[in-house]
């Protein structure tokens, strides 16, 4: 009978897993060919135009839309179902992070549409259409994420899975647009400033998509060409956690989830100040050396050798108390004996997965550079800072990694029910309306009387003991409840919970400062502070062209693990 009533179920989920297989692959060829059509018009490819590309894209957001829009009409049609919800998906924090970047990309997309006005009589309609349908797409899906990221729908599962899964692949093209524009502009700079190192011998050709025209502003148009890649870091980190969080929503369609209530972690600065001032130290120094590298960097070779050298002499700092900070807190870990919760979680799996898979971007350009050092037969002065950098690089990722992970791994810690017990009599003995029987009550059975249990807060010839003398005064009842309050009090708090605070208190500071450590460090590739552009040595032992395709592939994958760990970091600091 079991076999034949379960039978129905294990065939009814093959046309679940075939629709997710289909609809996977319909994600991945879409990409697939919006990759291909970027390339060939980064690389000028024949017949291949930048309006023929914008044009796909725009086709992706206007589906997107349509599916969200249908998608928005079904639930509020249906509001008055009880709908399952994931709970570990779509935080709160996460909603509001997501949409201060969808801000500023709002921003973005006025001064494209102010960049094509300037420039409207040499430019294509699609660069004047493409800011102002993703400007609508921005809006509307923030707006999904915040009413629908934790939903899990049980209902047209494989119609949503195909639109869920378009929606993740549409925002990595985005991403991937965002990052090519970005990178060429990147590119551009660091071929005329490559010349003031003293590598005169490497061809510069700079890669120019301006449009062949005279600007109608002057002034206006060198803003909006100038601000929109100050603009474009934000943007691209926008669409990638979009496209995290739709993945989650894509994971969890058809799942069944286990109805428990999920304890509210609010983020307090109480207890934090250790931490959150040497982050805020770490960030304000941070930021005074990205303007003076970039201020420095390009005026003379011996302006650039002094930024490069400031930068790495300013990271390997920055790197080592992060190392210090990580190890500190792993060894905290390993004297505490808390278990795993290895219950299953699409959110939190996705964020191990993208720890250690965006990692790999800045391990790769390390090993170059080690590599470069290694076999270079010349050696400036400055690229022998990079060799102690780019190895902190790799130990400090192993580090941060392994605390993250098992840090939102690790079960939180539930408070002892005696201890819960004493913080109901504690609130009770202030009010004589309350519903709480009083301490001695309950400590003389007369509260478990009812349901047959008698429960055991302390341990001692004060447990079990009932009080057979019905004829107490009401003094000496509350000389008996404050007695009995001010050592329960002293036992809980101090000989069990001391060590405990302790504990959480510093792996509390550690996270506030892995956390600002890693905004600080995600800041100076995001805004055009790369010293692997700027060093020279790679491109002399690997070649130009491919270093340089090295560094444009693994950078996006760098600067987002920054603004990832951060986020991570964050959550860790919550539960914590």
């Amino acid at each position: 009978m079991e076999q034949a009533a379960g039978c129905p179920a294990a065939g009814g989920s093959y046309p679940q897993k075939n629709a997710e297989i289909l609809s996977s692959q319909y994600g991945i060829n879409l990409f697939l060919a919006g990759l291909l059509l970027t390339f060939a018009w980064a690389v000028h490819a024949v017949g291949i135009s930048k309006s023929h590309l914008l044009s796909y894209l725009i086709t992706l957001m206007l589906i997107q839309l349509l599916w969200m829009l249908w998608y928005l009409c079904r639930s509020c049609t249906q509001r008055r179902l009880i709908r399952d919800k994931d709970t570990h998906a779509g935080a709160r924090w996460l909603k509001c992070g997501i949409t201060l970047f969808a801000v500023i990309t709002l921003i973005l997309d006025s001064f494209k549409i102010g960049y094509y006005i300037d420039f409207s009589n040499c430019l294509s309609p699609t660069e004047g259409i493409f800011p102002v349908t993703h400007a609508v797409h921005t809006i509307l899906q923030v707006y999904f994420l915040w009413c629908h990221a934790k939903d899990v729908i049980q209902s047209f599962k494989t119609l949503e899975r195909f639109g869920v899964i378009h929606s993740v692949f549409t925002n990595l093209l985005l991403w991937t647009n965002g990052v090519l524009a970005e990178s060429k502009h990147q590119l551009n700079e660091h071929k005329e400033r490559l010349i003031t190192l003293g590598f005169g011998n490497i061809t510069i050709v700079l890669d120019d998509h301006a449009p062949q025209c005279n600007c109608t502003t002057t002034t206006l148009c060198s803003i909006f060409s100038q601000g929109i890649y100050y603009l474009y870091p934000f943007n691209i980190e926008y669409h990638i956690l979009a496209s995290t969080m739709l993945y989650v929503l894509w994971k969890n369609i058809g799942r069944q989830v286990e109805h428990h209530q999920q304890n509210k972690t609010p983020f307090k600065f109480h207890g934090i100040t250790v931490g959150m001032i040497f982050g805020l130290m770490v960030l304000t120094s941070t930021i005074a050396i990205v303007v003076v590298y970039l201020i420095q960097i390009g005026g003379s070779k011996t302006k650039s050798e002094l930024a490069l050298t400031m930068f790495y002499l300013h990271a390997i700092f920055v790197l080592a108390l992060m190392c210090t900070a990580g190890i500190v807190a792993l060894l905290i870990y390993r004297l505490e004996d808390r278990s795993l919760d290895n219950s299953k979680n699409p959110a939190r799996k996705l964020d191990a997965e993208l720890l250690v898979g965006t990692a790999a971007g800045s391990w790769l350009l390390s090993w170059g550079s080690i590599l470069a050092i290694i076999c270079a037969q010349g050696h400036p002065k400055y690229t022998w800072y990079n060799l102690p950098y780019s190895v902190l690089v790799i130990i400090e990722k192993y580090i941060q990694n392994l605390f993250i992970i098992e840090s939102i791994h690790r079960e939180q810690e539930k408070v002892n029910d005696d201890i819960k017990t004493l913080r109901i009599v504690t609130i009770s003995r202030g009010s004589t309306l309350s519903l709480t029987p009083l301490y001695k009550e309950i400590y003389n059975g007369r509260a478990a009387r009812d349901s047959g249990d008698i429960p055991c807060l302390l341990t001692g010839s004060i447990c079990g003991r009932e009080n057979d003398d019905a004829g107490v005064s009401k003094e000496e009842t509350n000389q008996d409840n404050s007695l009995v309050m001010h050592s329960a009090s002293d036992f809980s708090f101090s000989s069990r919970n001391s060590v405990t605070n302790n504990k959480r208190r510093i792996l509390k500071n550690i996270a506030a400062f892995l956390f600002l450590c890693n905004l600080s460090l995600w800041i100076p590739p995001a805004f055009g502070c790369r010293p692997e552009y700027d060093n020279g040595l790679e491109e002399i032992v690997f070649g130009f062209e491919p270093w340089i395709i090295v560094v444009n592939l693994a950078m996006p994958f760098s600067i987002f693990y920054r603004m990832h760990s951060a986020a991570s970091l964050f959550e860790v600091n919550c539960k914590t």
